[in-house]
């Protein structure tokens, strides 16, 4: 059986919560080609690892497209019979903060592209919010920025699910019947 994604969902979780292992399963559940929207950059030798194996663990099934700061061409590039992983919010949201970028517009039009997309998207982001008051000025900006962002990207999503200890827990709308 395959399953049926809405237009939106949005995958939250903590960190090494099992929140990109379950957004992945979420899409390779549904059967379809995937697309997989890329944000991470390879700055230090800890996160080209990071990266290496989670295109190892992806496998060549999936088409990749680099997107650290304009997903609008990614998202554009999407075939209706596809579906879409965007993995993550937070690494585009911290692409745009190091290059002082304007957030409210890279928002806006982040936020539009998906609305546009012909294919359904599952998009992961991590829940900062749970966590202390962050000591420097930079990481308290961040922490803000990423609860704003994923408190829009819940409202426009048809559902959301949170993710820990890799269970997932529905929070808004309805995981899909077979949905792992």
């Amino acid at each position: 059986m395959t399953l049926s994604l809405p237009p939106l969902t949005l995958v939250l979780g903590g960190a090494a919560s099992g929140k990109s292992d379950y957004a992945e399963r979420l899409v390779a559940a549904t059967g379809r080609p995937m697309l997989y929207v890329a944000t991470a950059q390879a700055h230090d030798a800890e996160m080209a690892d990071k990266i290496a194996r989670h295109k190892a663990r992806r496998g060549a099934e999936w088409r990749t497209i680099e997107a650290p700061l304009d997903a609008t061409p990614a998202l554009a590039a999407a075939d209706a019979s596809e579906v879409v992983l965007f993995d993550c919010a937070t690494m585009w949201l911290s692409n745009h903060l190091f290059a002082e970028a304007h957030l409210p517009d890279a928002e806006a039009r982040l936020l539009s592209a998906l609305s546009g997309c012909a294919a359904p998207v599952v998009m992961v982001s991590n829940e900062v919010g749970a966590s202390i008051v962050p000591e420097n000025a930079l990481a308290r900006r961040f922490r803000q920025a990423q609860g704003e962002l994923n408190q829009q990207l819940a409202r426009h999503a048809d559902g959301v699910v949170t993710v820990m200890a890799g269970l997932p827990l529905v929070l808004k709308g309805a995981l899909p019947e077979g949905a792992p």
